[in-house]
């Protein structure tokens, strides 16, 4: 009856805490963690990639490099199914479209690029093998690609749906706005520093490295690591706590939940496991 009359919350306490000199804040997840470390790298930065044309900064470069932190949030999503190596490279390619799967000289010429692009830099003790078959029940053909780590083969398959993605989609915006931005002399500066980059990737991965010098983050387990002022400052005090109310149908699923993880059958807690261990993250040991 609690739940149903909604008044059942439950605190949201911030997951980081940030100190920069005298200065605290704390953050209530990854996503504003990102998007605060991405304010500070942004600050007097620019984006050198040609020496005749005019550097990339403000809103220019921060739509890049935001650009490239989507991507990457899906290709971490996506790599619970497909091989992550393998969609690192899907955003350097001209898009293929899914009416090319009909055509084997297109999907050929697209594999090829592909695998030069595994070949580059790979491993030791790795090797890629790329090709492409045709079911008789489906319409179009589907992408093969083999990854031999030490003789043992790991096989992605990529098929019409995939291409037809709003994923993939988003991994094409962004090999638009990149396609030959980047030269041989580009190179990403801040302040007084700077850095040769190849890519978006080096240029975000520096940015960051520089935005956190002088930062102090500390990640919390729990309630249990704050101290009083603390707990008042991120989730007693009503002026500033954030709270999240519990709903009939949030208990409904967390019952379903807690009988499937505590309940006497040991099958569908072990199926439970199974399906969800590799989505499992910032684990505390």
């Amino acid at each position: 009856e609690l739940i149903e009359r909604g008044y059942i919350y439950i605190a949201q306490p911030p997951l980081y805490k940030v100190k920069k000199g005298k200065q605290e804040r704390y953050v209530k997840d990854d996503q504003e963690l990102n998007s605060y470390l991405l304010t500070l790298a942004l600050s007097n930065a620019q984006l050198h990639v040609q020496q005749d044309t005019p550097a990339i900064s403000d809103t220019a470069l921060e739509e890049l490099v935001k650009s490239y932190m989507s991507v990457q949030s899906v290709i971490t999503r996506l790599s619970r199914r497909y091989d992550e190596t393998i969609l690192q490279q899907l955003p350097k390619l001209h898009a293929i479209e899914k009416t090319d799967l009909n055509d084997s000289d297109k999907i050929q010429t697209y594999l090829d690029s592909l695998l030069i692009l595994l070949n580059n830099g790979k491993p030791s003790g790795i090797e890629y093998r790329v090709g492409f078959s045709t079911l008789e029940e489906k319409e179009y053909a589907q992408l093969e690609i083999t990854k031999i780590v030490h003789g043992l083969d790991h096989l992605t398959v990529f098929n019409a749906e995939f291409f037809e993605s709003t994923e993939y989609k988003l991994m094409n915006e962004m090999f638009k706005k990149l396609d030959g931005l980047f030269t041989e002399g580009s190179y990403i500066k801040r302040g007084e520093k700077r850095q040769p980059v190849t890519d978006i990737g080096d240029v975000k991965n520096w940015l960051f490295e520089e935005a956190r010098k002088g930062l102090n983050i500390q990640r919390y387990k729990g309630l249990g690591e704050m101290n009083p002022d603390q707990l008042w400052e991120t989730t007693m005090n009503p002026e500033t706590r954030r709270m999240l109310q519990v709903r009939i149908e949030d208990a409904i699923v967390a019952d379903e939940v807690f009988t499937t993880l505590m309940g006497d059958h040991v099958e569908p807690r072990r199926e439970f496991i199974e399906s969800n261990a590799l989505s499992a993250m910032n684990i505390d040991t």
